[in-house]
């Protein structure tokens, strides 16, 4: 990902071909990648989490005739949530996903960045294919160590807060619970569609993100936070329609309840058939159209302060 706070000041090197000066890219250093994904992260979720809670409701299954079966708008969900349950229940599970975040979206931008790093070239510039590369290889890490666990926690206290007689009476006692009840590995349910999922929208992601920052660079636009955030919401809403079925499935699998990934997909076709699969996209698209700037623009920000550059402005 050629990101602005990536672009540090130009070091100059000779060529020896020539005798000439060059110009090569600084390397952006692991703990401002860490540092700066944490903070893009927690702003992203708390900015976007009641279109995640309203998806999660949508893809988890729903009781037969209730109004809420009917709903496949993510505003009408939130309206009816807030309606008969209240506005705090759109933050069921909030915590857990801003801290989640935090930590996936930390080990997401030094993953990403350090096989950048590896991948670019003397003027820092990664191309297409090596940016699918970059995201895939960075989605399958924080999938194994942050996304799992954090997810299904997550997924598994929206399931019970659903339900008439909820058993989970927060965050700390869900996970005492599950815990006790399923033992260590409840937290990795599902991580073979959650790696599936994160890899795929990592992979898109980052790369449509990369592709059309370069692209944008060569129409001569500014690299100013107007533009990234554009760039980061057209790159979320490709993410969306791309890896939506895995998102489905994942969500199925990580209920309160859970299931396999065959029981889960067997649920979703009978229940919706193929465009089953896209249950809760408008949701999702809701959220990462907005988050896909967010996390960018603050990513860059942060990044961008933390090595003592000028901060991308509106210009």
């Amino acid at each position: 990902m050629a990101t602005t706070a990536q672009e540090a000041p130009a070091a100059v090197a000779e060529d020896p071909r020539k005798g000439a000066p060059v110009a090569t890219k600084k390397k952006i250093p692991p703990i401002v990648s860490l540092l700066a994904g944490g903070v893009a992260g927690g702003v992203e979720a708390a900015s976007t989490y009641p279109f995640e809670f309203a998806k999660t409701r949508l893809q988890l299954r729903q009781e037969a005739g209730s109004k809420a079966a009917n709903i496949t708008n993510p505003i009408t969900m939130i309206r009816h949530v807030v309606q008969t349950e209240g506005v705090a229940k759109l933050y069921t599970g909030c915590s857990t996903l801003i801290v989640g975040t935090m930590f996936k979206a930390s080990v997401r931008f030094l993953s990403f960045d350090a096989i950048r790093n590896s991948l670019a070239n003397e003027k820092g510039q990664l191309s297409k294919a090596n940016g699918v590369l970059a995201g895939m290889v960075a989605g399958c890490v924080e999938s194994a160590v942050a996304v799992t666990p954090t997810e299904r926690i997550k997924t598994a206290l929206i399931d019970d807060a659903k339900s008439g007689q909820p058993r989970f009476r927060g965050v700390v006692h869900g996970v005492s619970l599950l815990l006790k009840e399923q033992g260590i590995g409840t937290f990795y349910r599902g991580l073979v569609s959650t790696t599936l999922k994160q890899a795929s929208t990592s992979a898109v992601r980052m790369g449509s993100y990369n592709a059309l920052r370069e692209t944008c660079k060569s129409q001569g636009l500014p690299t100013n936070a107007l533009v990234t955030f554009g760039i980061g919401s057209v790159a979320g809403t490709i993410t969306v329609y791309a890896t939506q079925p895995f998102d489905t499935i994942k969500t199925r699998v990580q209920s309160a309840t859970g299931s396999s990934m065959g029981e889960a997909l067997k649920s979703v076709l009978q229940e919706g058939g193929v465009r089953g699969l896209w249950k809760g996209s408008t949701m999702r698209l809701g959220r990462l159209v907005f988050s896909g700037g967010i996390v960018f623009t603050v990513y860059e920000w942060a990044a961008a302060a933390m090595t003592a550059r000028k901060i991308p402005a509106f210009q």
